[in-house]
Formats: structure tokens, sequence, C-alpha cells
């Protein structure tokens, strides 16, 4: 009866019964020209017996866009093809982060005979702007995919689409998701409820940090230092001194050293002076964020005397936080910023320099030397204290955001609305 109501209401609708897969495939991809008026059209295909045509009406759906495709895209999470759940997971994120559907696992998707092939890769480091929200029914409809029983690959895009969403309703799907035990869902699953930040979560996956799988474990213990739990630091302990190789007891310092706890301080000492750049870096951070300023100086003689990147990076933050906050040429601060300019380190300098610029006495040591910053540094100032949540940075992205250079004055602009968003 539905149907029958569809094709009085679309006259121009193909019928299963009359036409071919191929007429009714070619039909529903001919209406993405129609846009936002085509979608009403596409519904009744939804339902077809044809896979294939199932499938196009997904593609077309996401290529039309707009709020309308949200709701038909959402009930194609529940179709029972690993292509089309994949597919509809990705165009509902290509909705909220514009792009995405190139990106995601459904844009690199190709068939094999009956095998699906992607180019998929392990980067995840996407998320929508502070101030974009999901709507409920689509977090809780990906939700339902990863805490469910359908095609694994389907299961770890749709935990993805999670994160990049930050859908803190779903974290029990989540949590969900890590009983799998299929490595590439609760590699996910980890990440997504790291950039989700619940602390909360922490002790629900303590038992991974052990987890026997490389790749899990090292997601587990970043995604743990990340939530900062304080109950997590004996458990990461515990994995830095089982630790296998050096790629794990990195990861275990590295997530130690985000938790100020005094008992970690005889670890990060005794590996200031490690032969590993990674371990000397992370027991920099640690040492920094104990937050005695009796250890500046000692932050500040390692740093003047470290020659790899990434442990000087972390010295510099170090003795920043504790209160170093000149800006002359040979300064930790300054050689943070300088950093900035380059592509490789950019990254992990912007990192530190979020979680300093939260203090007042840095941000008054940055101001003035801003107006004279290469376009580069003043990009990502614009973009760390936006995402710093400090209300009182407003002002100087104000000041950015006036910058004759428009791209710098853009990014400022973003900034600000992110920061207000964050601070409302």
């Amino acid at each position: 009866m539905r149907f029958a109501i569809l094709v009085l209401l679309c006259p121009a609708l193909l019928p299963a019964q009359t036409s071919t897969p191929k007429e009714r495939q070619k039909y529903v991809k001919s209406l993405a020209r129609e846009g936002q008026a085509g979608i009403p059209k596409l519904l009744p295909y939804a339902q077809d017996p044809e896979v294939e045509v199932r499938r196009e009406v997904v593609r077309t759906t996401v290529a039309i866009g707009g709020p309308a495709s949200l709701a038909p895209l959402t009930q194609a999470l529940t179709d029972s093809d690993e292509e089309i759940v994949t597919r509809a997971a990705d165009g509902l994120v290509n909705f909220y982060l514009p792009g995405y559907w190139e990106q995601g696992l459904g844009g690199s998707l190709k068939r094999a005979g009956n095998k699906l092939v992607s180019r998929w890769t392990d980067k995840n480091d996407q998320v929508v702007p502070a101030h974009v929200e999901a709507r409920p029914e689509v977090v809780a409809a990906l939700g339902k995919v990863v805490s469910g029983t359908g095609p694994l690959p389907a299961r770890a895009n749709a935990a993805r689409a999670i994160g990049v969403l930050r859908g803190r309703a779903a974290t029990d799907d989540l949590i969900g998701g890590l009983a799998s035990k299929d490595s590439s869902v609760l590699y996910e699953s980890l990440v997504a409820l790291e950039k989700i930040r619940d602390p909360r979560v922490s002790p629900r996956i303590h038992y991974l940090l052990r987890d026997l799988d490389e790749k899990v474990q090292l997601a587990a213990l970043e995604t743990v230092g990340i939530l900062k739990n304080p109950e997590s630091v004996a458990p990461l302990r515990d994995a830095y001194e089982r630790a296998r190789n050096d790629k794990v007891r990195r990861a275990a310092l590295g997530a130690l050293s985000q938790i100020p706890a005094e008992a970690s301080r005889p670890l990060f000492t005794a590996q200031l002076d490690s032969s590993d750049e990674w371990l000397r870096a992370g027991a920099a951070e640690g040492i920094a964020r104990l937050g005695q300023t009796a250890d500046r100086a000692l932050l500040h003689s390692k740093f003047d005397a470290e020659t790899k990147m990434r442990a000087r990076l972390a010295q510099a933050f170090g003795a920043a936080l504790l209160g170093d906050h000149a800006m002359g040429e040979f300064d930790p601060l300054r050689y943070l910023v300088n950093s900035l300019n380059q592509k490789a380190w950019k990254g992990i300098a912007e990192a530190y320099l979020i979680e300093l610029v939260r203090n007042e006495p840095i941000r008054a040591a940055l101001a003035p030397a801003i107006p004279a910053s290469t376009k580069a540094e003043k990009l990502s100032l614009a973009l760390v204290l936006g995402r710093s949540g400090a209300p009182a940075a407003a002002p100087l992205l104000e000041s950015l955001s006036k910058d004759p250079d428009t791209e710098v004055a853009g990014e400022a602009l973003r900034a600000l609305r992110t920061l207000r968003v964050m601070n409302p």
C-alpha cells in the first residue's frame, strides 16, 4: 500500500515488477539532478529487492546532500548490505564535515567480485568543529551498528564516524564494540572514545592495556592517557613495566606523563637521560605536569643540551609550563613558536601550545610577539588560542581577525567561533 501511494505521488517511478534493475539504477542516479526535490522519489528504492539499486540510492542521496538526506541515510544503516551501511555512515558524517565522503572508507570502496576492497588507512585525526553537533538519532543509529552483529568493517567504520562526530551519547555502544575482539573495531572504538574524552570511561578499558595485538594496545595506552583519569596511573605503570618492546614502553610513559601523580616522579626522573629520545620527551612532559617550579631549571638545562627535536620540544614545553616565559631568540617558549614553521613538527608544537596558552602569563608573553609573527605562526596560534578553551584568549583572536592577510583573519574568526562555543 505504501509503495502504491508513492507511485501515485511520483508517477515517474519505475515499479520493481515491470522494470529491470539496470533501469531502476539509471533512474535513481538521474534523480541527483533534481536536488532536494529528488529525495522523496528515492525513498521507495531504498527498499528495492535488488542490492545494486539500494546502493545507488545511498550514493545519490549523498550526492544530493542537505538536511533532507539525513533521515534516509540513517535508515540505510539498518540495511543488510555491508557496502550500503558503510557508505551511509560516511554520507552522514559528510553532512557535518564536508569532504569526508571522499576520505572515509566508503569513498575508497571498490568491488572485486563479491569482495569489498578499500584504500582505507589508519590515519584517524578528523573531528567536526566544536560548534557542530550531530542529531541524536544519527549518533544513536551509528551506535547500534557498532554494538551490533553486522559485518566487522562496517562496525569499525561506524565507530570511526562516531568519533569524528564526537558522539558522546554512543559511548556505551563503543564500549560494547570492544567486546567484538576484532582488532579494527577495537581500534576505531578506542580512538572514538579518545575524541569524545569522557574520563569516566578509562577504568572500563584498562584491560586493553595488556592486549596482545600491539595496535590495539598502543591505541588503548594513548586513549587512557588522553582521558587523564587518576585511576589509570597504576595500570599504566604496570603496562610500562611489562612492555614487550620500545613502542609500547614509549606509549605507556607518554600516557603516564598526561596524568600528574607524584608517584610517577621516580620513573620520569630515571628516564630524563634515557638514550631514547621518546622516553626523554615523555619524562620531560611528566615532570612538567607535576607542577613543581623547582623543576624548571632542570628542564631548561636539558633543553639547552638536547640535540633531538622531539625531546627538545617536550623540554621546551616543560620549562615554559613551569614558568619560563621569556621570548628571547633562544628561549623555550620562542622555540615552540618557531617550530610552528616546520611542517614535520608543527602538530606537536601546536599541541604543547594549546596546553600552555591556558595560562594567562603565557598568553601575556606571546601577545607582543604575535603581530611580527610569520603567517604560518599566526595561523597556528589562531588555532591554538581557539582550541585552548581559555575565554581570556578572545582579545588576541579578535586582534588576529583584523590581520591584513585574509587567510589569517579567517582562521582567527573560525577560532573565535570555536572558543565561544566552548564558553557559551
